[in-house]
């Protein structure tokens, strides 16, 4: 009977998509959603890369099966953000080209029309950052990878994406994509690894905070941790730090023994902050599974260590509708 929901569900998503891109949408709007998407990685072993516990031989037998049914879980949490199509879509913990190009061209996001930029970075395991952007509605003008340079007793980390591009109303936006390195081994030791990127964006945006600039990924930190007290004190106002769930089931994108928190994060320069509308995360009941242990609601994963537990993402995603006409007589500052 799930199977057939969640059946049923794909199909109205696929059926609704050529009415949702001619949707007559403000130029002015724009919804924009960042999504840790849990491990997205293919079934091949990319050389010099630490993925093989997600090869179909590896600790997860990731097989091809397992991987579609991935592929097109993201696409239709993607799709179930909001009524009309994302905008733009930060995405996090995607393995690669090849990846990105199933999710977009062979999921259930086919017919949505959406490109990419990502990331090609020195993580151990391969794990990179992409930007998801509809050509209508946001056009790229130029975009680079900004390294990390790791410090002494910290490995490489993910590179930090950032576009710049002009969105269908003439508005030009900046867009960076980060993930910050976990607390593995301990918040306090690696919390100067999470400083050195916060440290690097704020130096990649310096010149930008006048204009339109987005900053969103998962962070691993919480809103009152240091490295995102470090970008507020830079300038970047952290619209997402109070986002709950639309239906009231989450209090954070993700869940950790039984308490909410949110180490994903969408801020803003302050200018593009007056334009935020709404930000919320999005909490569907088909995202979501009963927390047995400590009751209420947690993400439907797609591992619980190493059991398939053939779900979404251990994140939720956030979601930002922005009105860019609140800042009209400032707009194009590049």
């Amino acid at each position: 009977m799930e199977e057939m929901r969640n059946f049923s569900f794909s199909l109205f998503l696929i059926l609704s998509i050529s009415q949702l891109l001619i949707s007559p949408v403000s130029a002015q709007r724009l919804t924009f959603v960042e999504l840790n998407c849990e491990n997205l990685f293919d079934t091949r072993h990319d050389e010099d890369k630490q993925d093989q516990e997600f090869l179909p031989d590896g600790t997860r037998r990731w097989t091809r099966t397992r991987y579609w049914r991935k592929v097109n879980a993201i696409g239709q949490e993607l799709l179930s953000c909001s009524t009309d199509l994302p905008d733009l879509v930060a995405l996090v913990e995607v393995e690669n080209d090849s990846a990105m190009r199933d999710l977009t061209r062979r999921s259930l996001l086919r017919s949505a029309g959406y490109d990419y930029l990502m990331t090609c970075s020195p993580d151990v395991r391969g794990i990179d950052v992409a930007l998801l952007y509809h050509p209508a509605r946001f056009r790229p003008l130029c975009y680079d990878v900004i390294t990390v340079e790791p410090l002494p007793d910290m490995r490489p980390t993910r590179d930090i994406l950032y576009v710049q591009g002009e969105t269908v109303g003439g508005d030009t936006l900046h867009v960076f994509v980060v993930h910050a390195p976990s607390r593995y081994g301990g918040e306090l030791p690696t919390r100067p690894h999470r400083q050195r990127v916060a440290e690097t964006l704020l130096q990649a945006a310096a010149t930008l905070m006048q204009g339109n600039v987005i900053v969103a990924g998962d962070f691993n930190d919480y809103a009152d941790s240091h490295s995102l007290q470090q970008l507020a004190a830079g300038g970047l106002v952290n619209v997402s730090a109070s986002a709950r769930g639309a239906a009231r089931r989450a209090l954070g994108t993700y869940r950790y023994q039984g308490e909410w928190h949110s180490i994903d994060h969408v801020l803003t320069s302050h200018q593009l902050a007056a334009c935020v509308d709404s930000v919320y995360v999005n909490d569907a009941i088909f995202l979501l599974q009963p927390d047995t242990k400590y009751g209420g609601w947690k993400p439907r994963r797609t591992y619980n260590g190493y059991q398939y537990q053939r779900g979404y993402s251990d994140h939720l995603p956030l979601v930002v509708t922005i009105n860019l006409s609140k800042n009209a007589p400032l707009t194009n500052h590049q």
